[in-house]
């Protein structure tokens, strides 16, 4: 793949997409989730043989889908995370969610839990499947954003940003072309159409996106075939971009054709044309200023140093973080629950009608 270092253009580099997709700082991971699931078989599973996977270490892709740690119920059963957030978008499909605080959710369709592990927290994502006629698809982005070291010990913090609550935006060009964005973290200015800048939701406390110049950003952007939009430069200052091609055949981006599926880091200081190719085409974009500190990481643990590590184990084996209030270690609901969210304390919180 190229790199592009002469800075001549926006583009600094591109890389293919793997497993997990290359992220920068502030960004440590990001995995992308597109499960072609059967029909369910009326125990939330699918109604599929599992000979020939590895059960509970499943991500085989077999039939355009997996298990991943999911025995009966394909996802992933209580584990623990410290020193840093997860921020989980589900575009189709359903995650139920299960925590260490006692907060308990069924999300999906567009709606996106942010989920700051701070200290320390145990969850479980399992990923219902409910259509017994027809197939179930599941489509999801897993991001992990760092905490900077003041913040690696905050209290953990559960949020969820329901999909009729998330701020988007939606541009016409002059050739009928039509791009949205949904606006997940991070305000987006000069967006085109004369629109006001579009404002975010509330980032939890502790994040580095709450900071008033960490630059954060999370969009997801769609775009009809021949569709023109212009990807307006970040303001912050040393902020850097990396725009996620994962779904098209080809596209003009910042004047080179690129062809996807890709990960291209950007010049965050400039304007980007992107011009669709012929099929619809579909980006993320992850921005930020770097926090620029040591990263320590060991599997779901993240500090500044290998000591941090080691403290952090210790006190996983010795607290469990609170311990696991469920009975199963990967709880999921009843099939014919809605969308809910049941906070911390016991706080009820349901999507809006539409």
């Amino acid at each position: 793949m190229s790199d592009n270092n002469n800075n001549k253009g926006p583009i600094v580099q591109v890389k293919p997409l793997g497993f997990p997709w290359q992220t920068i700082d502030p960004f440590l991971f990001c995995v992308y989730h597109d499960d072609a699931y059967p029909k369910a078989n009326g125990r939330m599973g699918p109604e599929a043989s599992l000979a020939g996977r590895q059960i509970g270490q499943d991500f085989s892709r077999k039939d355009g889908w997996s298990m991943y740690h999911g025995d009966t119920v394909p996802g992933f059963p209580s584990h623990p995370h410290r020193g840093f957030e997860t921020v989980t978008i589900v575009r189709k499909g359903l995650v139920d969610h299960s925590d260490s605080l006692g907060a308990t959710a069924r999300f999906g369709g567009g709606d996106v839990q942010w989920l700051t592990a701070g200290k320390g927290i145990v969850h479980s994502e399992m990923f219902p499947l409910l259509d017994a006629a027809a197939p179930n698809p599941l489509e999801l982005f897993q991001i992990w954003l760092n905490l900077p070291a003041k913040n690696k010990m905050a209290e953990p913090h559960f949020t969820m940003f329901w999909s009729d609550a998330i701020p988007r935006f939606a541009s016409d060009d002059a050739k009928g072309g039509r791009t949205e964005v949904a606006v997940i973290a991070g305000r987006l200015g000069d967006a085109g159409n004369g629109q006001d800048p579009i404002q975010p939701l509330a980032p939890p406390p502790a994040s580095w996106a709450a900071e008033a110049d960490a630059d954060v950003a999370i969009w997801t952007i769609k775009m009809t075939p021949g569709a023109q939009w212009t990807l307006p430069p970040a303001t912050g200052e040393g902020t850097r971009r990396m725009l996620y091609f994962f779904k098209g055949a080809a596209a003009q981006i910042g004047g080179e054709r690129i062809e996807g599926p890709v990960a291209v880091e950007l010049r965050a200081d400039a304007a980007v044309e992107l011009v669709n190719g012929d099929d619809e085409s579909e980006f993320l974009v992850l921005q930020g200023r770097p926090i620029a500190e040591p990263v320590a990481q060991y599997g779901p643990f993240v500090m500044n140093t290998q000591a941090e590590i080691s403290q952090t184990m210790a006190d996983y084996r010795r607290t469990q973080f609170g311990g696991w209030p469920w009975d199963d270690s990967a709880p999921v609901h009843d099939a014919k629950a809605a969308r809910f969210a049941r906070h911390p304390g016991g706080r009820e919180e349901v999507p809006a009608a539409t």
